[in-house]
């Protein structure tokens, strides 16, 4: 009868909505676990199977899953902040005051909001920094390179466009710092005499801002850009990364793994090698087909099943990051000062921390330390995997000896470059102290930042040449760049004071 089939139903109902979302039922053989991800959306962007090697701890360390895993976690932090947030210019401040003091775990939940974008922050610049360092950009993952540069920006922004909305005298400051940065150009076009007619400078601080100051159209321009509009950019083009890193054959890994490297991970009895006469096939999803790609001629050989092992190291990995974001929330919490006051400024006003390497250059010509500089970074980043096509063993660190070598020393001759034109600056300052008529054009191309690109140009010109290598070239720039950016953040994080002075100590800032 139709009353007892509905009761029956109505009893298995677990069973069947577990099965209409697992398929093809508990995997209980290679065929079930390929299943179990072609099948299921969130498994589906990896291969059915992966090699050893990409679990290996020390290969990757997780970077990437950490920074997927701190967006998620931003994710959802977000949109319970969003439910009490009110973003306008009376009720902002207040907002975030009740948030951190009468809504329920509301202070909890703000911090991990905030250490999780430090986190993301963090993890994404070593993983850029792993990729590189392992050759990870060459051959057809090029273009996965620009789309690993793409979340780099969408994550400053991401984090930068947050920064306004709690409305209080750090944000509002620190935003002030940055949007004086994106009018820079004007220093340029001032001396120029253009600015009335080609105003680039302006047209991005307006653009920004919405308006000449920090008010309610800034403050609406922000939060829709945090809330809405990066977050759209950042899944779509973290979706691509991730979908390219499978098509371009997996995480870039060696030719030729010795055994030593596979020790302790695990293995899988039913790998065959199917390759060995066949040269032009293409192991698939779950089949042998013919055609060319990034995986032609290798087969399954040390590889085991994405399910389980996969994701138990994903899942592991998040849980770690959630840990490590809820120990910093736990005692750490997130900044809140007065409410913004455009007529009582900040002294010392200092950008997001990841922003002070450029702040510090800002300080000698705004111009070239907040346009030309980065901008000749970021095109050289992108420009690596296309002008270094050097053929080499991929998912080594440092390649071999010599670019460990190469490495080391470039981390010497950075930092010693870097901290010697800090040190002199500090005790002599630079051309305008000196000559205070001096034009303004030579204040704008010859100051401590170009003077510093100069010293890493030439430096990447000398391994060149010494090397004849391109690789080797760009592993003595990248590592000059990454080594400046930490000694500049910490420079202008600690020793930097009212008036942008220099003190060893905060304590020894002048009391007023």
């Amino acid at each position: 009868m139709a009353v007892n089939d509905y009761f029956k139903n109505l009893v298995n109902l677990p069973r069947t909505f577990v099965e209409s979302f697992i398929r093809h039922g508990k995997p209980t053989s290679e065929r079930a676990r390929s299943q179990t991800v072609m099948s299921n959306i969130f498994l589906h962007i990896h291969s059915t199977r992966i090699h050893r090697y990409t679990l290996k701890k020390t290969f990757t360390f997780g970077l990437g899953i950490m920074a997927a895993a701190s967006f998620f976690i931003l994710t959802v932090t977000g949109i319970l902040l969003m439910v009490y947030y009110k973003p306008s210019v009376d009720l902002a401040y207040d907002s975030i005051k009740d948030i951190h003091y009468v809504v329920p775990s509301g202070r909890f939940i703000r911090n991990v909001h905030r250490w999780a974008t430090n986190v993301m922050i963090v993890s994404v610049i070593f993983h850029m920094a792993r990729v590189f360092y392992t050759a990870a950009y060459k051959e057809t993952r090029s273009f996965n390179w620009l789309m690993g540069m793409g979340l780099f920006v969408l994550t400053l922004g991401l984090s930068f466009t947050g920064y306004l909305l709690p409305w209080d005298q750090l944000a509002y400051w620190a935003v002030t710092i940055c949007s004086n940065i994106a009018a820079s150009p004007r220093e340029l076009t001032d001396l120029l005499g253009i600015t009335h007619f080609f105003d680039p400078g302006g047209l991005m601080k307006v653009l920004l801002l919405g308006s000449e100051e920090i008010g309610q159209d800034a403050l609406t321009r922000f939060f829709w850009l945090h809330c809405i509009v990066l977050p759209f950019f950042m899944v779509m083009i973290l979706s691509v990364h991730i979908w390219r890193v499978r098509k371009d054959g997996g995480l870039a890994r060696p030719d030729h793994i010795k055994d030593k490297d596979l020790k302790g991970i695990r293995e899988d009895e039913n790998a065959k090698h199917v390759f060995e006469n066949a040269p032009q096939k293409t192991y698939g999803l779950m089949c042998l087909v013919k055609g060319k790609s990034p995986v032609v001629g290798k087969g399954p050989e040390n590889t085991i099943p994405s399910w389980p092992s996969l994701f138990i190291a994903e899942i592991a990995l998040f849980m770690f990051t959630f840990a490590i974001v809820c120990v910093l929330s736990y005692f750490f919490d997130a900044p809140l000062k007065e409410i913004a006051n455009p007529t009582v400024p900040e002294n010392p006003a200092k950008a997001p921390w990841y922003f002070l390497g450029l702040q510090e250059l800002v300080s000698y010509s705004a111009f070239m330390g907040g346009v030309g500089i980065p901008t000749i970074a970021l095109l050289g980043l992108a420009l690596i995997p296309y002008l270094d096509r050097e053929k080499q063993t991929l998912g080594r660190w440092f390649d071999n000896r010599t670019g460990r070598r190469v490495a080391r020393h470039s981390f010497l001759y950075a930092a010693a470059v870097t901290i010697a034109l800090l040190a002199f600056t500090v005790k002599f300052g630079w051309l305008r102290n000196w000559y205070p008529d001096l034009s303004q054009a030579v204040i704008i191309f010859i100051n401590p930042g170009t003077v510093l690109l100069t010293f890493f140009v030439v430096w990447s010109f000398h391994c060149l040449y010494k090397y004849d290598s391109t690789r080797l070239s760009a592993i003595a720039l990248f590592t000059c760049f990454i080594v400046s950016f930490v000694i500049l953040t910490y420079f202008a994080t600690y020793h930097r004071g009212p008036n942008w002075h220099f003190y060893w100590l905060k304590s020894q800032w002048p009391i007023h």
